[in-house]
């Protein structure tokens, strides 16, 4: 029992909107880099067969890796693409095994910004100012206002290209040190013109995104933003200033904000964090969701090392957010919100070690790599011949 309830009582399994959609239950999956497209940021049969498993498992609404907007800013091979319309195909195609499984996906539009390399993109990369990232060499060049204008341009036009795809809606990267967070932070936006200076300077990039996009898709079309509550970094955004960023998304018309922190640079406060084995390390992101969730009126969404149904019940009911995101435990179990329906005493069997990434840069694809063992183990105790 949970408060007096059972597990199917609770408000966490009923429906809720997001803008005109509506969900079946309050569990997301959060956008995941997966390393499951193709050369030409198509993606394969392999994506698709994970996001209908991930369908069938429970989840109310997936939200893709992210999909790059323009080749510039591509930070990782095996990345979704939406620019170019001959990527429209592949991806109409996946969204419909998704919802054949019953799902519903978003997706997650994103230009990295200062986060890649010559290596990757062929030229140096870009970004508000001539900033230098965490763990990627060199010193990015600064954009023109024409350039700005152009990559807002880029958003909209990925957005047209995922709407006609049949995605059922888009939510924006602006965590998490890529190209919108780089704008809105003050440690990596050091402009002298009207994209930079003060608070509303700096979100003059993400209003003019939004506007652009939502100009393309139409009012009625599910349009979500992901910010970071914190950069964790001295100088870095904070989050008072991205509450009142959430307050302008809530009035320009976003139609729901997840909320997380840090960036690849941001030492113990990373965005993935390792070692979440009890439940008073999970949802480090709790307090950033509720100070946002204090001054919107749109659905929040928290993400961070969240992994036990109590802990999510507990917060839903303190009112800490709206929805609760997962990615490390659906990798391990993509069935959680099912077991959870039936079994909420279990514990995600996530260990939170981070290795589900690895094989996505080295085979083409992440995967549990624990689970994965166990399961071969378990297969080959099954065949090995039993005494008489």
């Amino acid at each position: 029992m949970l408060s007096g309830r059972t597990t199917r009582d609770s408000d966490l399994y009923r429906p809720i909107d997001i803008g005109t959609l509506t969900l079946p239950n309050r569990f997301v999956r959060s956008a995941t880099w997966e390393g499951m497209c193709d050369g030409n940021g198509c993606p394969t049969s392999r994506l698709a067969d994970l996001y209908s498993e991930l369908a069938r498992g429970g989840v109310g609404l997936i939200i893709s890796g992210y999909t790059v907007v323009h080749p510039k800013g591509r930070q990782m091979v095996g990345s979704m693409g939406a620019y170019s319309d001959s990527q429209v195909p592949a991806m109409g195609e996946m969204v419909d095994r998704v919802h054949e499984a019953g799902g519903t996906l978003f997706s997650q539009l994103v230009h990295a910004g200062a986060q890649t390399s010559t290596r990757v993109i062929g030229e140096l990369p870009v970004a508000p100012s001539a900033v230098p990232s965490p763990f990627y060499s060199g010193t990015p060049r600064e954009l023109s206002a024409v350039e700005i204008a152009s990559v807002v341009q880029s958003f909209a036009d990925a957005a047209a290209r995922v709407q006609q795809a049949g995605f059922d809606g888009i939510q924006f990267h602006g965590a998490h040190g890529y190209l919108i967070n780089q704008f809105l932070s003050p440690l990596t936006n050091q402009r002298g013109d009207g994209y930079g200076g003060d608070a509303e300077g700096r979100f003059r990039f993400l209003r003019e995104i939004y506007q652009a996009v939502r100009d393309r898709v139409g009012p009625d079309y599910p349009v979500t933003v992901k910010l970071t509550g914190s950069d964790n970094l001295d100088g870095g955004l904070e989050v008072e200033e991205t509450a009142l960023f959430a307050r302008w998304l809530d009035e320009l018309g976003v139609d729901a904000i997840e909320v997380s922190a840090g960036t690849a640079g941001s030492g113990d406060g990373v965005p993935v964090r390792k070692g979440i084995s009890r439940a008073d390390k999970e949802a480090y992101n709790a307090d950033f969701a509720r100070r946002i969730r204090a001054e919107v009126d749109v659905p929040v969404i928290l993400v961070g090392g969240l992994r036990s149904f109590p802990v999510i019940q507990r917060l839903f009911d303190e009112g800490c957010a709206d929805l609760f995101s997962l990615s490390r435990p659906l990798i391990r179990e993509p069935d959680l919100v099912k077991i959870w329906r039936n079994d909420p005493g279990h514990r995600s069997t996530c260990i939170s070690c981070n290795k589900c990434f690895r094989p996505g840069m080295r085979e083409g694809g992440i995967y549990c790599p624990i689970e994965r063992k166990m399961r071969e183990r378990a297969a080959q105790a099954d065949t090995e011949p039993k005494d008489s």
